[in-house]
């Protein structure tokens, strides 16, 4: 899975799943054109991008060497929710910029 989490003032407001182009379950990639609906989306709203997901169907919930590599998208979270453990599943967001890797914390409520 992959997608973008959009809103206001770190809080979410938008749900944006995408497609994976490289219908894969170590790698993903956006659709170019989905991204540039859901970027027109959001703008339209009066919101900003706030994080960028996808999942982790074998591995844990901390950004790939390739994770990183690909983080082009400066003052974003990227939230990677692993599946490792098929009775429990994790949940973590990460700022990466420079290839320097920070968690940050997360904080689910209810609508």
């Amino acid at each position: 899975a992959c997608g973008i989490l959009s809103g206001r003032d770190s809080y979410v407001c938008g749900y944006y799943e995408m497609t994976n182009a490289d219908q894969s379950r170590e790698h993903f990639s956006m659709v170019p054109a989905e991204q540039f609906q859901v970027i027109k989306a959001i703008r339209a709203e009066d919101q900003e991008i706030l994080a960028i997901y996808h999942s982790h169907p074998d591995t844990a919930a901390r950004p790939s060497p390739e994770d990183i590599r690909l983080a082009l998208t400066p003052d974003v979270v990227y939230v990677i929710l692993s599946l490792q453990e098929s009775e429990r599943s994790v949940i973590k967001g990460f700022l990466i910029e420079d290839d320097t890797v920070t968690e940050v914390p997360i904080k689910i409520t209810g609508a």
